[in-house]
């Protein structure tokens, strides 16, 4: 099924993302690579950029590549449209929050135009006043993009469909940051600064189109492609999932319902028969034939438990609560001890040996608060409190406990655990840990 690409084609791209790096308009590396560009027709790029991604090339420069792809390329693409798809199915969703999302951008870009036409103005403030709204709305696309990430892309990898992924993601994530720098300027913005209205302007009509622009690709490329390509038990776990994530716009309507058991990415054997193969996008066709080596994996092994949310196997559970810098404590309806972790991570924890098992919670306790802690025990198993929380010291060490209560997936209480986490650091260093904080 795989196939190699054309290494001189592969070597001829190279040239024109070095150029690109440069800083070379699309519209000068037209004219400077005429002859490239008729040798590698706009379905090997994407071909290309999975073979870039394999030979260790950054997202970053892949994705200088792609907005020369999509300028050049924007007439072949902008005929297709995918059409049929029933009311309710998630890609009719997908592409109804597009429909959304595009209005806001054309908001934006309007706007930002608005700005730079009219500086000096006394419009100026009712138009920043629009964008500001705009760029709010705005920050809800992580919603949209969330699904297309964690619920079609695992799909793609599992066919073998690394860089189209990668890619797409590498952009989406571009415009979260974009808006979110777009979002803390406008907010100290000061109405009388031209250079700072400008920018704002500027970096609006940017961020508009890098949006309209994944909203191209998704709808011409993306979404056609997924359409054909998943199966019925994929689109009965996206729509659940997609369902618990939100959506954009109303669901209302459904002519669409899941037709096919739960199929997740780590169950699915994918095998395209000619017929399928041909529904698809060209782009993905080509992919698909000449380079695609599926992912096999098998997640699932001899000897793992089964959880609502994976596989594990005892001597993994053992290394994993090691490993977390918390120490756990459970007591059964009996009130009874039955587990408890030790974690490599946190040394200064309350002492707790092999003996407390089966030994009654609250005489793991001084006598002195063994009323106390009862009392907030049975407290949180009638369903008083969600949890409850306390602060202590243990020698020179601040320590928080959280017990909460301990259900099954029906709601039934099971017993309640004991949460101990050493905090000593946070509390008495927080300006410290806020220069830590990382904004993903």
């Amino acid at each position: 099924m795989s196939k190699s690409v054309d290494q001189h084609k592969i070597e001829l791209i190279k040239k024109l993302l070095f150029e690109i790096h440069r800083g070379t308009s699309p519209k000068e590396l037209r004219e400077m690579f005429r002859s490239i560009l008729q040798e590698v027709s706009p379905l090997e790029i994407p071909l290309i950029e999975q073979e870039l991604v394999k030979e260790g090339i950054s997202i970053s420069e892949i994705l200088r590549l792609c907005d020369l792809h999509v300028e050049l390329f924007r007439e072949t693409l902008s005929s297709r449209e995918l059409s049929g798809v029933p009311r309710g199915h998630p890609v009719d969703l997908l592409m109804r929050e597009n429909a959304w999302i595009l209005k806001q951008a054309e908001a934006l870009s309007i706007y930002a135009q608005a700005i730079l036409r009219d500086l000096g103005d006394k419009s100026i403030e009712s138009y920043v006043d629009e964008l500001k709204k705009i760029i709010n709305e705005l920050r809800r696309i992580r919603v949209h993009y969330r699904k297309i990430q964690m619920l079609i892309f695992p799909y793609l990898e599992r066919l073998g469909l690394i860089a189209v992924p990668r890619v797409l993601w590498g952009r989406e994530d571009q415009v979260i940051v974009k808006l979110r720098g777009l979002a803390s300027l406008i907010q100290s913005l000061d109405l009388g600064d031209r250079h700072k209205l400008i920018e704002l302007a500027q970096k609006s009509n940017e961020l508009a189109s890098e949006i309209i622009e994944l909203v191209f690709r998704e709808n011409k490329i993306l979404f056609p492609a997924i359409y054909v390509l998943l199966p019925d038990g994929a689109w009965t776990v996206i729509d659940e999932l997609a369902n618990e994530i939100g959506y954009l716009v109303e669901p209302d309507t459904r002519e669409w319902s899941p037709q096919g058991s739960r199929l997740y990415p780590y169950e699915w054997k994918p095998v395209l028969d000619k017929e399928v193969i041909d529904k698809l996008p060209a782009e993905f066709r080509e992919i698909w034939l000449r380079s695609i080596e599926p992912d096999n994996y098998v997640v699932r092994r001899e000897g793992d438990l089964v959880f609502q949310t994976g596989f594990l196997n005892p001597n993994e559970i053992d290394g994993l609560f090691r490993a977390l810098p918390i120490e756990i404590t459970y007591a059964d309806l009996n009130d009874r001890v039955r587990f408890y972790t030790e974690s490599d991570l946190m040394k200064k924890g309350f002492v707790r040996t092999k003996t407390i098992l089966g030994r009654r919670l609250a005489y793991c306790h001084p006598p002195r608060l063994e009323n106390y802690v009862m009392l907030n025990v049975n407290a949180l198993k009638r369903g008083e409190f969600n949890y409850r929380e306390f602060w202590t010291r243990l020698g020179d060490r601040i320590i928080r406990v959280i017990i909460a209560p301990v259900k099954d997936r029906n709601n039934s209480l099971l017993g309640v655990v004991e949460i101990v986490e050493d905090l000593t650091e946070v509390v008495e260093n927080p300006a410290e840990i806020k220069k830590r904080i990382m904004v993903l």
